[in-house]
């Protein structure tokens, strides 16, 4: 259990059989009756955001995440296998439970699988992964009426704005929270 007085941006809470973050929290203490909580939840599975008020002190159950470091090792038809790297045991995991990063998700990648019980929650990259540019246009001289941008396809099949510098072959440091190009690796 957690009081409500003690939530922050990121701790997991149960509620309703779901999981749900708080996103943003608010301890309102009005002149006239009792203190609460205004708090901004996001539920963890499916993605939706609700607000909800709590009585100042009153008691939450937190949930009981379990993070796990996984390897991912290959691809099995949809399915993605990971390795669990202390005890070699192995787990499949559709595209649709590791969400939208798949698209950067290369064979020998470690991640965290975050587990409520049995059911995986969500699969955390790293910030940042370094990827090799496969398909891009050549940058002309002199053409910034764009920004100076051009759309670049990378190993995994993301696409990412890169400067017009940037040519097929090379390999770019992309951070995968926001999809932007970070620079050059050699």
């Amino acid at each position: 259990m957690i009081s409500s007085n003690d939530f922050r941006p990121g701790v997991s809470i149960e509620l309703d059989g779901a999981v749900w973050r708080v996103v943003e929290f608010l301890h309102v203490k009005p002149g006239k009756g009792s203190a609460f909580v205004r708090t901004k939840l996001k539920n963890v599975q499916s993605g939706n955001v609700m607000e909800r008020t709590f009585r100042a002190g009153e008691s939450v159950p937190q949930a009981n995440l379990e993070k796990n470091t996984m390897q991912h090792t290959y691809k099995d038809g949809d399915d993605f296998v990971f390795m669990e790297m202390e005890t070699y045991d192995e787990a499949r995991l559709s595209a649709k439970q590791i969400g939208d990063r798949v698209k950067y998700l290369k064979e020998g990648m470690e991640v965290n699988v975050v587990r409520w019980g049995e059911q995986v929650m969500e699969v955390e990259l790293p910030n940042s992964v370094v990827l090799e540019v496969t398909q891009t246009d050549p940058g002309l001289k002199g053409d910034t009426a764009t920004g100076g941008t051009k759309p670049a396809i990378v190993e995994t099949g993301a696409q990412i704005m890169v400067p017009l510098f940037i040519t097929i072959g090379e390999r770019i440091k992309v951070d995968t929270r926001n999809d932007s190009y970070l620079g050059r690796e050699q």
